[in-house]
């Protein structure tokens, strides 16, 4: 099944309650118009001045009939969240006075909704940098139990149906991590891992990746890759995985019973960690562009609750993907 349109129906079957913290973004306002009128989600929230959110509805012609809309300075419940924000920073250094005013910036009061319960996920991005939401998100969100590591995946379909879970394959990390610790690399993995099983509704099988393969080279990229591998080997993680292997190693049987006899990957990756940010967004544009791949993403993963970030240059269509994506993983 087509990955956007399995995503869309995953999303209308829970319906769930999004938040846009971007709401007088013209193509934010056109897309939560989209997104409650195809049920994607059971609600839809824009943060902003109401009146700028309304004005900018006016001009794109977008009916703003049962969208609901929050303006953080004005609303009832910026006590609570001040107070719940200052609780969470206090030890940061933080006083009451200033979490009252840095929980008014929407990307903040997002966040605050989903962790609080007042929302399902989050969706942010359009017109801000990627820092600012994973800053929201890690400051109020947190990262899942065991992690301390938020990454991105890109979810990439039509490959040769030989490779992944019928063509279809999780890359990670492609758009956060710029060089990870053994650590954060790990975290990495798993949080890969969970996105295929969410993704692919695929047991997932990970390759951690390298130019050497079982010590063919001696060098400390490969070193933080085999001390990835030793950290989840420690951890006792639930799925399958071998490393460090060259890309042919990992994907290739006959190459995998030359460089790493006996790996438990052999012919059945589906998910590819990366050993840093250069590998993994060079990696998935090479497949995309000169392997004809579908690319989705990045999506955010190792976040405690569901948020998603866009690319500042995202089209209406790619926003309503995004939304589909992060409600269909809203528990």
């Amino acid at each position: 099944m087509n990955f956007v349109i399995k995503m869309k129906e995953r999303a209308i079957s829970v319906s769930k309650r999004l938040v846009l913290p971007e709401g007088t973004e013209p193509r934010v306002v056109r897309a939560a118009r989209a997104v409650l009128d195809e049920r994607i989600a059971g609600s839809v929230t824009l943060l902003g001045k109401i009146a700028d959110i309304q004005e900018v509805a006016k001009k794109e012609g977008v009916d703003l009939k049962g969208i609901q809309m929050i303006s953080p300075g004005a609303d009832p419940n910026l006590g609570k969240y001040a107070d719940t924000f200052y609780e969470l920073r206090k030890q940061k250094g933080m006083t009451k006075e200033q979490a009252r005013i840095d929980i008014t910036d929407t990307m903040r009061w997002g966040a605050m909704m989903v962790h609080l319960g007042d929302a399902d996920a989050m969706v942010g991005g359009a017109d801000k940098p990627t820092a600012d939401i994973l800053r929201a998100g890690l400051a109020i969100i947190g990262t899942l139990p065991g992690l301390k590591t938020a990454s991105s995946c890109f979810v990439m379909t039509d490959i040769d149906p030989q490779y992944g879970t019928e063509g279809a394959m999780i890359f990670s990390d492609c758009a956060v991590v710029p060089n990870p610790t053994p650590t954060q690399l790990a975290d990495i993995a798993e949080s890969a891992c969970l996105s295929c099983r969410e993704f692919l509704d695929a047991e997932p099988v990970a390759a951690l990746l390298s130019f050497s393969t079982k010590d063919s080279a001696k060098h400390d990229d490969v070193t933080k890759v085999k001390d990835a591998i030793g950290i989840l080997k420690t951890k006792n993680v639930n799925f399958v995985f071998d490393g460090e292997l060259q890309a042919d190693a990992a994907l290739v049987p006959s190459v995998t019973d030359k460089k790493a006899p006996g790996s438990p990957v052999r012919g059945k990756v589906n998910v590819l960690v990366f050993p840093n940010l250069d590998a993994g967004n060079i990696g998935y544009k090479l497949v995309q562009r000169l392997g004809k791949a579908q690319a989705f993403g990045p999506f955010l993963q190792g976040f405690a609750k569901p948020i998603s970030d866009l690319s500042r240059g995202a089209s209406v269509e790619d926003i309503i993907t995004t939304c589909a994506v992060t409600l269909s993983r809203a528990k």
